[in-house]
């Protein structure tokens, strides 16, 4: 056919939403009876009200679950939840819904949604990990007594691990480092200053106030000397503790990490913070996953990355600002010399952000640095978590104990 009615375009959405098996079985379904009614739902819900230009047909999807959750239609939520799955909407859009949903609709609504959609999950064969809330393997999250506030996240059991995470990301960014070390190792991680759960200072930061935070958590926490694994701004604040605090130190990871960036780089991290100041977060969220992850990742796991580019963009963009100016001003490298901690240096071999020679330099001024090259750009503990967990393990048990 030239030319379609409004049913025939209604059908089409339908079919873009909940996919032609359903719709054809909807479809061949139809008597006399409800015929009618067929047409009528089909040309005003599905042309009239998922035809609309107004949202986007994920924010569509997720709002009639919400919908369907509060109106209890488990049905039609069930209907409307396996399309949105099938549909690759992140787990996470799927997830924040619910747990919307739990203050707005109610705990056994939202109870009875988890399982339908755990359920789903499972027969869709993308049901993720498992993360036991059971003694000794929940983290347990608390706040530093000290100011600013730090959100900490504590583990395991055993030798104690420190882990600091790259601006824009979070202390989920170790999420599965930390299980992976539970077995054997106390693990505390944290969000800087201004990310994440912790507090947002007003005015600039430096290095120094980055390693002071640093320091202060090590010293409240009481479990010093520990072993600090850090990552891109968090590697810098390795580097900075190793030079200002070596006693609360066993040994220091430094990955995808910078002594010094030249002036051309620091003048791109002007044109970065610039860009913020006038479009916010977004103004970089793409890019920033472009340099994080390899195109090959980016392709494989599509919804960890968009996970990533959320959690940057939930980052305060004062707080990611202050904390760039002071990445940008990055200058450990004369120092390094003096750093007489066991250290390991991580690198990516596609890594833009801090490419391997970054990572070389630092290594040939620190005595005795182990260097390790992981096949990934600028988050290797994502793109390569058991090697990146492996190169950790391997140097607790021989250098750190």
């Amino acid at each position: 056919m030239d030319r379609q009615d409004d049913f025939e375009r209604g059908v089409a959405n339908r079919r873009a939403v909940l996919g032609d098996e359903w719709v054809d079985q909807s479809l061949a379904g139809t008597t006399q009876f409800n015929a009618d009614f067929q047409d009528l739902v089909t040309r005003h819900a599905w042309l009239d009200i998922w035809g609309r230009p107004g949202l986007d047909v994920v924010t569509r999807r997720l709002l009639v679950l919400g919908m369907t959750m509060a109106a209890a239609r488990w049905e039609e939520f069930e209907l409307h939840c396996k399309a949105t799955v099938r549909a690759g909407v992140p787990l996470e859009k799927i997830r924040e819904t619910l747990m919307q949903g739990a203050i707005y609709c109610g705990v056994p609504a939202a109870n009875t949604a988890f399982k339908i959609t755990t359920k789903i999950l499972r027969d869709e064969g993308r049901l993720p990990p498992a993360a036991p809330l059971t003694a000794g393997v929940r983290a347990a999250m608390h706040h530093t007594f000290s100011t600013p506030q730090l959100r900490v996240a504590l583990q395991g059991q055993g030798t104690p691990v420190l882990l600091s995470h790259a601006l824009g990301a979070d202390l989920h960014l170790w999420d599965g480092l930390a299980a992976a070390l539970a077995d054997g190792h106390e693990v505390l991680r944290y969000d800087h200053r201004g990310h994440g759960g912790s507090a947002v200072p007003g005015g600039p930061c430096t290095q120094d106030d980055l390693v002071d935070d640093a320091a202060r958590l090590i010293r409240e926490w009481g479990r010093g000397p520990v072993v600090f694994v850090g990552i891109s701004m968090g590697g810098m604040v390795a580097q900075g503790l190793a030079v200002r605090h070596p006693e609360l130190l066993r040994g220091v990871v430094i990955a995808h990490s910078s002594a010094r960036y030249p002036d051309e780089v620091r003048a791109m991290w002007a044109q970065r913070i610039a860009a913020i100041e006038q479009g916010g977060l977004a103004a970089i969220a793409d890019a920033t996953m472009e340099r994080w992850f390899t195109p090959a990742f980016r392709a494989a796991q599509p919804e960890l990355v968009e996970r990533t580019r959320q959690t940057l963009l939930r980052t305060d963009p004062a707080g990611y600002i202050a904390c760039g100016r002071a990445v940008a001003a990055v200058d450990w490298l004369d120092r390094l010399a003096e750093i007489k901690t066991p250290a390991l240096v991580i690198a990516g071999t596609q890594d833009a952000g801090a490419p391997p020679a970054m990572s070389e330099a630092i290594a040939a001024r620190i005595a005795g640095a182990e260097l390790r090259l992981l096949e990934a750009a600028h988050i290797g503990v994502a793109e390569q978590p058991q090697a990146f967990a492996q190169a950790v393990r391997e140097f607790i048990a021989g250098r750190c104990r």
